[in-house]
């Protein structure tokens, strides 16, 4: 027996677009710069923020705002590590480009299956909303 995927309850429509980006980065700020604060880097728990934010804004968004929820965590995530490594590093050119790539290699998987489960939302939402050919 198929039973269609249940989204959470929540009261009204869900979130727009800008409180998607907002949460979003909001929590990821907090969590990958308090990571990235104690272990001088990015990590497993950032990973995991990574994941739970696409998660969240898929879920708890309004129709439409699942482009937004894939797009926005690994930008987020980019200029957190750009602007924490700026002021730890200052602007050391190459010592600045290999953190900013060790860091993001070290959350690669996390991203990986964060904009894999992302975009198929996305994408499976669009098609759904296609209206179907009609058959010849």
């Amino acid at each position: 027996m198929a039973s269609a995927i249940k989204k959470p309850a929540i009261p009204g429509p869900g979130l727009k677009k800008q409180g998607v980006v907002l949460l979003q980065s909001l929590f990821l700020f907090i969590l990958v710069g308090l990571e990235m604060w104690i272990r001088d880097g990015a990590g497993i728990l950032s990973g995991l923020a990574i994941c739970l934010v696409t998660y969240g804004g898929v879920a708890y968004g309004r129709t439409g705002t699942r482009y937004v929820s894939a797009v926005t965590p690994p930008l987020v995530l980019g200029a957190i590590v750009t602007i924490y490594f700026l002021l730890v590093d200052g602007l050391a050119i190459s010592r600045l480009g290999i953190d900013i790539l060790a860091a993001l290699a070290s959350v690669g998987p996390w991203l990986l299956v964060a904009a894999i489960y992302g975009w198929f939302m996305f994408l499976n939402e669009k098609a759904k909303a296609r209206k179907p050919k009609p058959r010849v």
